[in-house]
């Protein structure tokens, strides 16, 4: 039997405000997929890029060591999830470290303990976060779902020829009213 969660990855303040065209009807659709989800019993976990103050975590990093000071850390308001798509207390919040929703994380733990084998992918950037988290998913054999609307990117083509021709070989990809459609 499959246990599906749906990911809400990087769908924080900070990284909503800098997708340019990102369409304001972004988060509200990303809301009705976490909604739906919640309706269907399914977990919605939440993954979010964070540090420590000082980024120590950062120092070996190329794309990481050139944030801001106080970025992405508990101070910082950017760092908060989107409102739109705001946890229930209980849900799982992920702090990851790297690109990849595992790297640096616990959860393939939470997944696991869980009993999840099925993972509705969504988040910002298409191209950062939805691609590596995809990758690293499939070779943790994960059945695996791409809800293509409720990812973004700030390259559209980019995103369309991730959706379109890379993700297809290791999920299904679909549109939020498509998976919502499915689970009613």
């Amino acid at each position: 039997m499959t246990h599906s969660a749906l990911l809400v990855m990087d769908v924080q303040k900070a990284i909503t405000d800098r997708v340019p065209g990102l369409a304001s009807d972004y988060t509200p659709r990303l809301a009705r997929a976490v909604s739906a989800a919640r309706s269907a019993g399914m977990p919605v976990v939440y993954v979010v890029i964070g540090f420590r103050p000082g980024h120590p975590e950062t120092k070996s990093s190329p794309a990481f060591s050139a944030l801001p000071e106080g970025a992405f850390t508990d101070s910082d308001p950017g760092a908060a999830i989107h409102p739109d798509v705001a946890p229930r207390p209980g849900e799982s919040i992920v702090t990851k470290k790297r690109v990849s929703a595992f790297t640096g994380s616990d959860l393939d733990l939470v997944l696991r303990g869980a009993a999840i084998d099925h993972l509705i992918l969504t988040g910002l950037a298409t191209s950062g976060v939805v691609l590596s988290t995809l990758r690293q998913a499939a070779d943790l054999d994960y059945r695996l779902t791409v809800l293509a609307d409720g990812c973004g990117d700030a390259d559209p083509e980019v995103h369309q020829v991730l959706t379109e021709k890379v993700f297809p070989r290791q999920a299904d990809v679909t549109t939020v009213d498509a998976w919502i459609s499915d689970l009613t």
